[in-house]
């Protein structure tokens, strides 16, 4: 996955904010979002449009939203042929914002692009992320062994946790807004698939990929990852039908990983960049990520009120994280993969980014209420 242009972001001290201050940050918080490059599709994107959506309804200003459902249908009219990136998609807001809209543009491309992604080759029953892994050189200058040297060349299919928020939520969302319980299925399906592959059985937390060629998973640990494990499964279980038989062991997958961030969480709400290694270093976008889910898994009644403290505290990590030009500082660069761990801990950050802005909009429209500040 590489690393996306952004603009470089500082980190300032940020104290008690009033109401209407907090709220003039995260307006500039999306508006920088309008400004990024999409790319339509690129990992992150996903949640950069959740964020925007969520952004105008937080916030009562519909430019967010309509940047989306524009951006989408441009996207429609000229999807095809399709390609592995597309497996990227915005998949759960496409499939919301065709519902919502009466679009039907919008809902033959969601069909369409479903349709693709399902023929896909799987790995364990999961659909391939990338037909030949991005694994690279550690960041920081880690060794590689011999056997993990010559996986650079050609490492294979593989399948990786941010994949987790892409597939699964789409078909699932899709098939329970156009009555087509085969998607359903798929996706529930999907996402069992990434809970095999790639949740610790000891400590519930995920890795971060799945190496066909090698018969193995890869990296523990990685915190971004976590978080977006968690919205995925958590989409997932919003859309999925009460008594569908997926239910049981996706909310036990959720419950383990959500005790595994509690277990793993700093003092100040954040995670270190592996959520178990505290040399691992800084990263601020797990918290962002954790404060959005667990509001969420509450309010779903997925997740129990006394796992509130643990978002609550994540959502004030994220405030004192938000600077005064509505940048959610120190999240890092795209992370592509690598077989090493300590890769991980050299990630560079300060980066504005779609994987940033976009969890920070949707946790700040769950903590906060909706409107303008008194």
């Amino acid at each position: 996955m590489k690393t996306t242009s952004g603009h470089p972001a500082g980190r300032e001290h940020v104290g008690d904010l009033t109401d209407r201050d907090l709220r003039a940050r995260l307006h500039r918080a999306a508006d920088l979002l309008l400004r990024h490059p999409f790319q339509g599709w690129f990992y992150g994107d996903s949640i950069g449009f959740e964020g925007l959506v969520a952004a105008s309804g937080l916030l009562g200003d519909p430019r967010y939203r309509s940047f989306g459902h524009g951006f989408l249908r441009g996207w429609a009219t000229r999807a095809r042929p399709f390609r592995e990136m597309d497996n990227t998609i915005a998949g759960r807001t496409l499939a919301v914002l065709a519902a919502e809209e009466g679009d039907a543009v919008l809902s033959d491309a969601a069909r369409a692009v479903a349709d693709w992604s399902r023929e896909r080759p799987t790995i364990g029953g999961v659909h391939v992320s990338f037909s030949k892994a991005p694994l690279r050189e550690p960041y920081g200058g880690g060794t590689l062994s011999a056997d993990e040297a010559r996986l650079l060349e050609d490492p294979g299919p593989g399948v990786y946790v941010d994949c987790l928020h892409f597939d699964p939520p789409f078909f699932v969302s899709l098939g329970a807004r156009i009555g087509d319980g085969g998607l359903i299925d798929a996706g529930a399906g999907q996402a069992l698939g990434y809970v095999r592959l790639l949740q610790d059985e000891a400590t519930g937390l995920f890795r971060h990929f799945w190496l066909e060629r090698t018969g193995r998973a890869y990296v523990l640990g990685w915190s971004r990852g976590q978080g977006w494990a968690l919205l995925g499964l958590l989409d997932v279980l919003e859309d999925l039908p009460a008594d569908h038989e997926a239910r049981a062991g996706l909310t036990v997958s959720i419950r383990r990983l959500v005790d595994a961030l509690a277990a793993t969480q700093r003092p100040d709400g954040h995670w270190s960049a592996v959520a178990h290694e505290p040399a691992s270093g800084h990263e601020a976008s797990t918290a962002a990520f954790v404060a959005a889910g667990i509001r969420r898994g509450v309010d779903l009644g997925i997740l129990a009120a006394s796992d509130l403290p643990v978002g609550a505290r994540a959502w004030q990590a994220t405030i004192r994280s938000l600077d005064e030009r509505g940048v959610l500082a120190d999240v890092s660069a795209a992370v592509w993969s690598s077989t090493s761990q300590t890769h991980y801990h050299h990630v560079p950050t300060g980066f504005v980014v779609p994987w940033g802005q976009g969890p920070l909009l949707v946790a700040a429209s769950l903590w906060l209420p909706a409107g303008s500040p008194e």
